[in-house]
């Protein structure tokens, strides 16, 4: 109340006004959040992208380790399924298929009636010959020891049927055979007949006694006994000449009716002949038909194919390395010395058999890290 007027109190009102705020326009806003997203997802600034990629950086790291893991395992299954379950066998596989890790011998059948090729000493039971070696050669890189090498003749007609005889008589199966057999096309179609590749290259001659006229072809034979092995390529060359055919098993059974003048000559492969003419240079002529036709030995496994490649392996190393000499040394051996020796009537030397191995085509083996299959 006012003293000076002395009158009614007087209020004071005080009134307070709100004034509205200025409201942002909505499409200001939209722009501004569109902005924001451009400048997060399209256009980060240097120190946000610095962040994200350390950020991201960090919780990448782990997952990096594990995508080089599985490239790496990746690669490694690649490689075991490549080196071993693609392409030709393995000489591990090979072996398991040939059934070779469970002979605890290994039985052969040869020859044993033929100097220089393959021939039994029947005082000591010692063999030797250019075919004993060769099996030596392919016993050895099969894993087999001499004295675990079993050696049985054979007769020609038994070679089919991989049946050789013990001195005993009685008849002995052998898991590959090795005498002086040649390959043809007719034996192959044999149902037990398997042949390696060639491991000699030989050719057919006439051997005939001593004084005997030159001979210069087999139809010189013609009406007359000759004598040639069982189920060999030469009896057929003999026939178609015109000669009187005489067949015998064993080679040793011909020379005995030379002996006797009960036939006229005897003809099979060179390098078989040859044997017997250096054995007895001053009893026997020997012959060069000079035929064109190579007699090629193989060796016959029957039907077990691991069996022929894991030799056919051998055969190749031996071609191939230089390091290797097996064959060259089977051949100086056995076969070289009987060659000086060979000469006819008229002093011409006779060929026995080509002195190189035969060209050998490489096997088709998957050779692993740690085998050394060929050079």
């Amino acid at each position: 109340m006012d003293e000076d007027s002395g009158g009614a109190p007087v209020r004071k009102v005080v009134v307070h006004r709100r004034v509205p705020t200025q409201r942002r326009p909505r499409r200001a806003r939209a722009q501004r959040a569109l902005t924001g997203l451009r400048r997060t997802f399209a256009q980060p600034d240097f120190a946000r992208a610095d962040q994200l990629a350390r950020s991201w950086g960090g919780s990448l790291a782990p997952w990096r380790l594990v995508a080089v893991g599985t490239i790496i395992i990746l690669v490694l299954a690649f490689s075991w399924v490549r080196l071993f379950h693609i392409g030709p066998p393995s000489i591990e596989d090979l072996r398991r298929a040939a059934g070779v890790d469970e002979w605890k011998t290994l039985p052969i059948g040869v020859k044993d009636d033929q100097p220089g090729i393959a021939e039994r000493d029947p005082e000591d039971g010692s063999w030797r010959g250019f075919d004993i070696d060769i099996a030596y050669m392919i016993a050895e890189d099969l894993g087999f020891r001499r004295e675990e090498v079993r050696f049985y003749g054979i007769e020609s007609e038994d070679r089919a049927r991989l049946e050789a005889t013990d001195l005993a008589g009685e008849p002995v199966p052998v898991k590959m055979v090795i005498a002086s057999y040649s390959i043809t096309e007719a034996r192959e179609r044999e149902p037990n007949v398997m042949f390696t590749q060639s491991y000699l290259h030989t050719e057919q001659s006439v051997i005939t006694l001593k004084g005997h006229a030159k001979v210069a072809s087999l139809e010189e034979f013609k009406g007359k006994n000759v004598c040639s092995l069982s189920s060999s390529t030469s009896a057929d060359a003999a026939r178609s000449s015109g000669a009187v055919l005489t067949r015998r098993n064993r080679v040793s059974e011909c020379f005995d009716l030379l002996d006797t003048d009960r036939v006229h000559a005897i003809t099979t492969d060179a390098v078989i002949l040859g044997g017997f003419k250096a054995k007895h240079p001053a009893k026997y002529d020997h012959w060069d038909l000079g035929l064109d036709k190579t007699e090629a030995w193989g060796v016959s496994v029957g039907a077990n194919q691991a069996l022929r490649d894991l030799v056919n392996v051998t055969l190749y190393r031996s071609f191939e390395d230089p390091k290797d000499a097996r064959w060259e040394q089977a051949y100086e051996r056995n076969i070289l010395p009987e060659t000086v020796q060979n000469k006819t009537g008229d002093g011409k030397l006779v060929p026995l058999s080509r002195p190189q191995q035969p060209d050998t085509v490489r096997p088709r083996v998957r050779e692993l890290p740690w085998e050394e299959v060929v050079p």
